[in-house]
């Protein structure tokens, strides 16, 4: 099978996005988080305004405002049945003399439930911190020290009702998980280490990045192979290499055109690491049979090993056999069974 990767330059308020996209992920900049400061106003002056005049209310609003145009684009180019899979964490600043929160997820909420879409059970996932000193304000007196936020939000919202297949699509049953799998991943609650992010070029370097399991494991649960991911805020592409791995198509938008080309950049070894990664999830299954005190009932039509339900039976784990990239914004993709 071959899948298509675009990443178009350009502010995701304007770019074309296409319709009938079946999944979206992504990780916008996250509201009044200081390194965001500088995006957000160079979008919107009354931004830089208010927060030198310690006004954190209004400049969390116009923010939001700013997210809220994508937003709106992205829910009107969802499927029917689609889902909006969106990680932000929330922000805690001091401004006009108060330490205080900015609940982003909550603002998040608020929009796609005025956009019309049905919100989901969500997802937190914890980074781990190596940090000694992780509290923040007195330190070991109370009463003005402070929790520090370890973790973010993955928020999840469906256009409408589930989404419709035929009867034994032959995609959707090749793109099952394993029984493990899924009661790990549909899971509320994930510890995922979060990633250094590097680019040769320097137009980005940050620890607690989005890390690639995170996206890779959303495509594999609310997606099937074949179908198209969207990332409105692409960055460096991880939500298009989650893609690439797992035999979906994407379209990433990035307003940076540095990081646009990044995307391209990583994907060489792409190949290799598919192979990789296909092996080491069947391995871990196979580790999971052999666990177990009673074999699993079903065998699995495709590789040597059983599997808890009949659901699973038809998994076929791709890998991709090669990458072409054509111009600057395309790359096309075959993919093969491992």
């Amino acid at each position: 099978m071959q899948t298509t990767h675009e990443i178009h330059t350009g502010d995701a308020r304007d770019a074309a996005i296409p319709e009938g996209v079946d999944l979206v992920v992504t990780s916008p900049p996250y509201p009044m988080v200081e390194m965001w400061d500088e995006s957000f106003a160079a979008q919107d002056s009354a931004i830089e305004a208010a927060l030198d005049d310690g006004d954190g209310d209004a400049a969390f609003d116009r923010m939001h405002a700013i997210l809220d145009a994508v937003w709106e684009r992205v829910a009107a180019g969802l499927r029917p049945g689609g889902i909006v899979a969106i990680n932000v964490g929330d922000a805690t600043r001091r401004l006009g003399g108060n330490y205080r929160l900015y609940p982003n997820h909550a603002r998040i909420t608020e929009t796609f439930s005025e956009l019309g879409l049905v919100q989901l059970p969500g997802i937190v996932w914890r980074k781990p911190t190596n940090s000694t000193a992780k509290f923040m304000g007195s330190g070991t007196l109370p009463t003005n020290a402070y929790p520090t936020l370890e973790h973010e939000h993955i928020l999840l919202f469906r256009n409408g009702g589930t989404r419709s297949f035929e009867p034994n699509d032959p995609d959707r049953y090749a793109s099952a998980f394993f029984w493990e799998e899924r009661n790990e991943w549909f899971s509320d609650c994930w510890e995922i280490r979060g990633t250094r992010q590097r680019t040769d070029n320097g137009a980005r370097e940050r620890s607690g990045a989005f890390p690639l399991e995170l996206p890779l494991r959303l495509v594999r649960m609310f997606s099937v192979r074949g179908d198209t991911v969207l990332d409105p805020f692409v960055g460096t592409g991880t939500t298009s290499v989650a893609a690439l791995f797992a035999g979906r198509s994407s379209v990433g938008v990035e307003s940076d055109p540095d990081l646009a080309g990044t995307f391209f950049d990583r994907i060489a070894d792409v190949p290799a690491r598919s192979r990789e990664r296909a092996a080491e999830r069947l391995a871990a299954h196979e580790a999971f049979v052999a666990d177990r005190d009673e074999t699993p009932e079903y065998e699995s039509v495709h590789y040597d090993t059983r599997v808890v339900t009949k659901q699973e039976r038809s998994i076929e784990l791709l890998t991709v056999e090669s990458v072409d990239v054509r111009g600057e914004s395309t790359a096309v993709a075959r993919h093969e069974p491992l």
